[in-house]
Formats: structure tokens, C-alpha cells, sequence
């Protein structure tokens, strides 16, 4: 491994080579899970010095775990502990943030460490937003991340993270490494010359190849979302109509570039919010909306009462920090915060110290969120975060009107203050929960989080767990992009109880309901790949040399022992 270390060292400065423990712990520990063993984590600065990585990587026969921003929610782009046949070495893109504005500002080409964040920012001057502008924003994510992972669809006309336009590198059957152009620009030949010339930004307009067959986003993904009589969910990681190269390949291609569209900003927007006592009210708003209206919401985020006391407690920190130093000063919190944890599992104090001090400090701060939204969390058990733009403003109030007060609910429209607050906390509940986790060692065994997508005609969508499981769970947390029926219920499961069971439990339960899972976190390490998703993964990638065991596959050269893992999620 000396040899390599040194050639990782050429390719990209030996201070962008990492190797001890502590330093490369948050890039080894996931955001849930993760924690793994690597001989080094490397961190490119150009996309040549990332092609030389690859080759030299490539050439000592490891495995490679590709990484951006590492905010994902089921391990997927971290080392699992045990079970690889070779050493693991971690690319990690987050240095290559280099963003170009194509055709007029209606297209970028992303590198593979632009966030979300960066890209919303760049797009706001010229009254455009990138595909998404609220959830994984919140907490630093990746533009790669979010396709390579078919991660979003909480703005209900745009979808989940899609497009045909990448520059990749994959090892192919014969055991080579090669670079692949589809990005839809010529560039060169050699490889090289293709990555400098991206580095540089030395392309026009004129070199852009319009392909009208393929399409830089979701574009279907607006009137699919409208059946709301189709048994099948809207959108979920193993959809074959979203599976395309880069797009859905959850780490097993090295992506360099990406292009994707744009989308024009609304004018205006209003958040209006609504609680209920009754989750078929609920329902009734959703399928009048997806059906009657002329216009699409923005978004329509779902929250139990218990996510919002959840995120209300647990995710305080994080909310007064996004308020006060914004979404982009995030991932130095969690590098800080990683750093400081390794410090203390090093002298023997464990690792969820930092937690512990943060939850003290904010248990004792006054209250953060506005009073009206307080007050709609007493008198309501469900509730709904409806986003309008423009034209919609006026149909949307006009249809509020005319249903509320209820005998189960009501609604209020925000001031600006408000939809702010209200969609943040909503947000930073994912946050909350691993919180919840850490500050509650002696009554909580761990988290079972599950990400799942309901038959768009599903009328009784809230869940009713049967007595025998209830029994086992300290605390439940409900949320969702409620428009598309994707929902995300987590189960801090009581210390002592098989939280495996407990999974395969709810999970068969689901099933039953016509559920697929994971909807848009992808499968990680924690959900078994369906078979279609698993041939996609071994077409991408037939030997396994990158993020092997995705999926619950076998984390073994050339898919050897591919039933390592037993029972599938």
C-alpha cells in the first residue's frame, strides 16, 4: 500500500492524501451510518488529478468508494466494517466545484463536489433555481450525490434528480479503465484532454450536441405525478424509468461531470399551512390539488406532530445555525463536529459527546419557532406545508377558503418569517433524529429509518402500527413530500429489541400495502437492491471494483459470494 500512498500523493499533493483515523473519520462515518475501515481518503482538486487517482487506484487493485458530500441517510457512500477482499481507498470530490452556465443559464455542467447550495446561489441572479432548493440543501448535499443517488421530488414539478448527459469513468468486463463522454459536448479524445478541457471551462456553445432523445431532467415527471388513480408510487430508487448510466448508480461509476437543467423561479410564492385531525382530510387536499388544479404546488411537505416536536427539540441547533450563518457554512459545522467526536472516542469518551453538549446548551434556549405554528401543533396531529407559486397563490387561497375551518382542521397563510421557519423545521428533522439517538443511549437501541413510496391512488396513507410492534418503539417519527406519497417513518427502537426484526417487520407490512422502498435515499447499505436495480449495478460496473456490497450485494472482486449478506431488506 506504500507504493499507492505515494502515487495518490503525486496525483493530487500529499496534503490532500489522508491516512490516520481521526482525520478521516467524516469521511469514513456516514451522516447515519457507516464507519468503516480505509487505507486513505483522497481528495482531488482538478478532474485530471482525479482521473490519475482513479488510475492509480485502479491499477493497485482496491476498492473504490466515491464521495461528495457525504450527507446521505443509509451509508452509501462510506466503507462498511468488515467483508471487502481487497483494501478501500475514498475519493472524496468535494475540492472539484466547478459550475458552467450553458444554453443561456437553461442548462449547467456540474462537477462532481458543486452543491446544491452553490448551484441555487449561482442560478439566483439570472431568475432560475436548480432542481432542488429545500431539504438535502439544508444540509450541504451534492448535485452528483443527488442523481447518482435518485435523490429529490420535493418540488412536485420537477421530480426526482434525473438526467442522460454525464462524463464517467467505468472498469468495464475486461477489466479496463475507461473515461465515457456522454455528456453531450465534444471535448477530445484522450482522456486527458477531455477532463482538462472541462477543468479549464474551455468549451461554447458551439460544442454543445443537442440530442433530442435524451433529456437533461425528470421532464415527464409533472403530469406522471397527477395520476392519482395509478397503483404504482410516483417515483422510488429502483424505477427502471429513471435508471440511466450515471442517473440511479449509487457510486458505481466515477462521475466527472454532469449536465442538467434549469428551472425558471416563480415570482412570487406563498407557504400555506395546514393542520387536521384526520388524515383523509389530508388526502382530499392532495387529490383535489393534483387533480382539479391548473396549477402544481411548489412543494407539500407532510409532518406528524411527533416530527415536529422532534425537530422542535432535537433539531434546534441546526435550525438557529442555518438561520444564522446559512445552508453553505454547514458542512464546516460537520467537519468540526466529526473532528471533535474523533478527539473524544480517541481518549476513550465515545463518540456522541458533541450531541450531548449541544442538546444541554439548546434545551435551555427559549422556544425558536413562531407562535401561530405552536399553536397548530397542539391543536393538530397532521401537518401540511403547501408552496405555491404565482397563478397557483390565488387558486390555492381561493380553495382554502372555501374548505376551512373544518370540523378537523384548519389553515393559515405565512408571512415570509413563517414559511421559513416552517419548511426549515420540516427539514431539519432527519438531523433530529440522529439526535434523538445520540442524547437517549440507555432507553434507545438505534434508529430504523425507512424511506418509502405509497401507490399514488392509496387513500388511508398514515400508518397504524399493529400493538406487538408499537411495544418495541420509544419514539416514532412521521414526514413526507406528501404529494407524491413519499414518506419517511422512523422507529427509535427500545434498548434490547432486534431492530433487524423490527424492520423486516414494518417492511413486510408495507409490502402488503403496495409500497416500494427506499423511495429516494437510496438503497445504501441498510435496504436490499431489487433484482432489476442489481442488474443495473452489474451492467454499470461487471467486475465490482467500485462501492461494492451497494445494495446488499456482494461486496467481493467479480460479484463472488453474492448471498454474503442473508436476509435482503
Amino acid at each position: 500500500m506504500n507504493d499507492l500512498l505515494e502515487k495518490l500523493r503525486d496525483a493530487v499533493g500529499r496534503r490532500h492524501v489522508l491516512t490516520g483515523d481521526t482525520e478521516t473519520r467524516r469521511f469514513r462515518q456516514g451522516y447515519r451510518y457507516g464507519g468503516g475501515a480505509a487505507v486513505a481518503v483522497v481528495r482531488p482538486g482538478t478532474l485530471v488529478e482525479m482521473w490519475r487517482a482513479l488510475q492509480a487506484c485502479h491499477q493497485a487493485g482496491v476498492v473504490i468508494i466515491m464521495q461528495a458530500a457525504n450527507t446521505g441517510l443509509t451509508g452509501g457512500s462510506t466503507p462498511v466494517p468488515e467483508g471487502y477482499d481487497r483494501p478501500v481507498v475514498v475519493i472524496n470530490t468535494l475540492r472539484l466545484r466547478r459550475l458552467d452556465l450553458v444554453n443561456r443559464g437553461q442548462q449547467v455542467v456540474s462537477h462532481p463536489g458543486v452543491t446544491l447550495d452553490q448551484l441555487e446561489k449561482a442560478l439566483r441572479p439570472i431568475g432560475r433555481e436548480p432542481h432542488s432548493v429545500i431539504g438535502s440543501s439544508c444540509i450541504g448535499a451534492s448535485v452528483t450525490g443527488g442523481v447518482c443517488n435518485n435523490s429529490g421530488g420535493a418540488l412536485i414539478r420537477r421530480g426526482p434528480a434525473f438526467t442522460q448527459f454525464a462524463l464517467y469513468a467505468r472498469v468495464d468486463a475486461n477489466g479496463e479503465l475507461r473515461l465515457v463522454n456522454n455528456l453531450g459536448i465534444t471535448l477530445g479524445d484522450a482522456p486527458e484532454d477531455i477532463l482538462r478541457r472541462l477543468d479549464e471551462g474551455r468549451f461554447d456553445e458551439g460544442d454543445i450536441v443537442e440530442v433530442s432523445n435524451l433529456h437533461a431532467s425528470d421532464h415527464e415527471y409533472c403530469d406522471h405525478v397527477r395520476d392519482i388513480s395509478a397503483d404504482t408510487p410516483a417515483r422510488f430508487n429502483a424505477d427502471p424509468r429513471r435508471l440511466y448510466e450515471a442517473s440511479g448508480s449509487a457510486g458505481k461509476l466515477a462521475v466527472f461531470a454532469l449536465r442538467l437543467d434549469t428551472f425558471a423561479a416563480d415570482d412570487e410564492a406563498q407557504v400555506f399551512y395546514i393542520g387536521s385531525n384526520d388524515p383523509a382530510e389530508l388526502e382530499t387536499i392532495r387529490r383535489d390539488i393534483l387533480g382539479g388544479f391548473a396549477n402544481l404546488p411548489i412543494a407539500g411537505e407532510y409532518m406528524h406532530r411527533s416530527a415536529y416536536d422532534a425537530s422542535a427539540r432535537y433539531g434546534k441547533d441546526l435550525f438557529v445555525y442555518i438561520q444564522a450563518f446559512g445552508t453553505d457554512k454547514v458542512p464546516l459545522a460537520f467537519s468540526w463536529k466529526s473532528r471533535f467526536d474523533g478527539l473524544t472516542e480517541k481518549l476513550g469518551l465515545g463518540g456522541a459527546i458533541s450531541d450531548r453538549i449541544l442538546q444541554f446548551i439548546f434545551d435551555r434556549m427559549p422556544n425558536h419557532l413562531p407562535r401561530r405554528m405552536n399553536e397548530y401543533r397542539d391543536r393538530f396531529e397532521h401537518h401540511l406545508l403547501l408552496k405555491m407559486g404565482d397563478a397557483g397563490i390565488d387558486e390555492a387561497r381561493d380553495y382554502l377558503v372555501e374548505r376551512f375551518p373544518s370540523a378537523n382542521g384548519d389553515y393559515f397563510e405565512c408571512d415570509d418569517k413563517e414559511g421559513a421557519a416552517a419548511l426549515l423545521n420540516r427539514f431539519s428533522v432527519g438531523g433530529a433524529m440522529v439526535r434523538y439517538r445520540a442524547v437517549h443511549p440507555k432507553t434507545v437501541e438505534d434508529i430504523v429509518a425507512l424511506d418509502i413510496a405509497l401507490p399514488r391512488n392509496t387513500i388511508d396513507w398514515f400508518e397504524r402500527l399493529p400493538p406487538e410492534i408499537a411495544k418495541k418503539i420509544d419514539f416514532t417519527m412521521y414526514c413526507g413530500h406528501f404529494f407524491c406519497h413519499v414518506l419517511h417513518q422512523e422507529y427509535q427502537v427500545k434498548k434490547g429489541e432486534d431492530c433487524e426484526a423490527i424492520k423486516h417487520d414494518i417492511l413486510a407490512l408495507l409490502k402488503a400495502r403496495g409500497a416500494e422502498y427506499p423511495a429516494e435515499h437510496n438503497v445504501g447499505h441498510l435496504y436490499g437492491a431489487a433484482e432489476s436495480l442489481k442488474a443495473f449495478y452489474r451492467e454499470l460496473d461487471p467486475t465490482n471494483v467500485f462501492n461494492p456490497g451497494i445494495g446488499k450485494t456482494s461486496l467481493k472482486l467479480d460479484w463472488k459470494d453474492a448471498g454474503h449478506y442473508g436476509r435482503q431488506a
